[in-house]
């Protein structure tokens, strides 16, 4: 059972620094069915991995432990010592408890930074396939590989196993990368060691502050993580969304009082991309990030636009708006009008292309920046709609909802531009890939701070 964790900025020791490891000393601790060695493979100035190796004994796992009453967790075949579980995690917290934290001594500047790191987690079970291990890593701004393997080379027809040799490669903190891997493995695996109460709940709690709530599969991870008891789901679910109901949700941060013109705003926002679609004589639509479907079902109700096509990473969101359109209930003639598609903003799908327009509503900010280049490849080069709609937030007018300059509106945005930063990333893009964009403010516009929405139409040059 291994997990490495690779980090590449000079000076690359350090990480023993942030990890509380001396990379000159080799590390064991006892665990409860085996023993968690520390190591460093490679240490240079350029490069530093370290070595999380587990050695469980399955004799403990399939007898019980020596001089014990109780008996054995698992039948005497199983793929418990030698594949990534809910056993690494609790070695996670044991040896990197303290850069869980996120205390470094000697090194707290680089405790606080988003920094360059590749974790490999060698034989991680998942059931779901590599769809599942990206929907649970991708929004949390991860690049993911996946080396799946045969059941057996010289069996092919068997098929593919259930395990994956998996690179995450993200620039983050390392305490998130610790406690998104802490989290996550259990998720992906169906087997715990350890008995499922309430006391997981904190445990989920703790190591999911700052990212599970805004998660767009928290959901799938926190019944996954608790095995999918009812009672204590419920009370995971309440105590970490203990104020928000839908309402409350769309309005993000925003003072509940502001609840009703977020909403209101919300329409306009929407009444207004359609306006633009319709101006622009698009007949087939790209919704991407199409969340819940709000702005699919006012298209749809529009018979100007012959087809239609929802993207979103979050198969939870997709069902939703497959409730909300009501596709079921539709005539063969609607339905053919209107597809729901699971994807990557960030990745070339040859599904996005064909299409006269491509709308993100209120999507860029939940990307973090460094991907945005990604997607500004996926859409502008590849799929190259002729009309390209985006909307987000303008950071200027939280002011006046009393929110603070380093405030998001919701919990999930990863960052939020103002009037100047909007129009200098759209201008660039419209002039890199061959497209004039125009700017138009969304809401009742203030004179100091303009309006909550800003949105830039993009058009192709012809």
């Amino acid at each position: 059972m291994l997990l490495t964790i690779t980090y590449t900025r000079q000076p690359a020791a350090d990480l023993g620094y942030l990890l509380h490891k001396n990379p000159s000393r080799p590390q064991t601790f006892d665990l409860s069915h085996g023993q968690a060695h520390i190591f460093y493979p490679e240490v240079t100035d350029e490069r530093c991995t370290v070595v999380l190796l587990l050695d469980i004994d399955p004799l403990d796992l399939a007898r019980g432990k020596r001089g014990s009453a109780a008996g054995g967790l698992f039948d005497y075949v199983n793929d418990r010592p030698y594949v990534a579980s809910s056993f690494l995690s609790v070695a996670i917290a044991k040896v990197f408890g303290t850069a869980m934290t996120g205390r470094c001594k000697d090194r707290p500047e680089l405790a606080a930074q988003a920094l360059p790191f590749q974790a490999g987690i060698v034989m991680l079970p998942c059931r779901g396939q590599t769809a599942m291990i990206r929907r649970l890593f991708e929004p949390l701004g991860y690049t993911v590989g996946a080396e799946d393997y045969e059941l057996d080379e010289q069996f092919p027809q068997w098929g593919k196993s259930r395990y994956f040799n998996v690179t995450l490669t993200a620039a983050v903190r390392l305490q998130d990368l610790l406690r998104h891997l802490y989290v996550l493995i259990p998720v992906l695996d169906s087997d715990k060691h350890y008995w499922i109460g309430e006391a997981e709940i904190d445990k989920l709690l703790r190591h999911g502050e700052g990212w599970l709530a805004g998660h767009p599969e928290r959901e799938l991870i926190i019944g996954r993580y608790l095995k999918r008891k009812r009672n204590l789901v419920d009370q995971a679910l309440n105590r970490l969304l203990p104020d928000v109901s839908a309402a409350e949700e769309e309005a993000g941060q925003l003072p509940e009082e502001e609840a009703e013109d977020k909403r209101s705003l919300n329409e306009e926002r929407l009444g207004t991309v359609v306006a633009a679609l319709k101006s622009a004589q698009a007949k087939r639509v790209l919704d991407l990030g199409c969340g819940e479907g709000k702005l699919l079902a006012l298209l749809l109700r529009d018979k100007s636009f012959e087809q239609l096509a929802g993207v979103d990473v979050s198969c939870s969101a997709l069902e939703r708006a497959k409730s909300r359109l009501k596709l079921e209930r539709l005539s063969d003639l609607q339905r053919q009008r209107i597809t729901l598609l699971q994807g990557s903003l960030t990745y070339r799908d040859q599904r996005f292309a064909g299409y006269d327009a491509a709308t993100l509503v209120e999507v860029i900010e939940h990307l973090d920046p460094h991907r945005l280049a990604a997607l500004e490849q996926v859409l502008f080069r590849f799929a190259k709609p002729h009309t390209v709609i985006v909307s987000t937030p303008n950071k200027e007018y939280n002011a006046r909802y009393g929110l603070t300059a380093s405030d998001m509106r919701h919990r999930d945005h990863r960052f939020e531009w103002t009037r100047g930063e909007f129009a200098a990333w759209a201008t660039r893009v419209a002039e890199c890939y061959g497209y004039s964009v125009r700017f138009m403010p969304v809401g009742a516009a203030d004179p100091e701070v303009g309006s909550p929405t800003q949105m830039g139409v993009f058009t192709l040059w012809n």
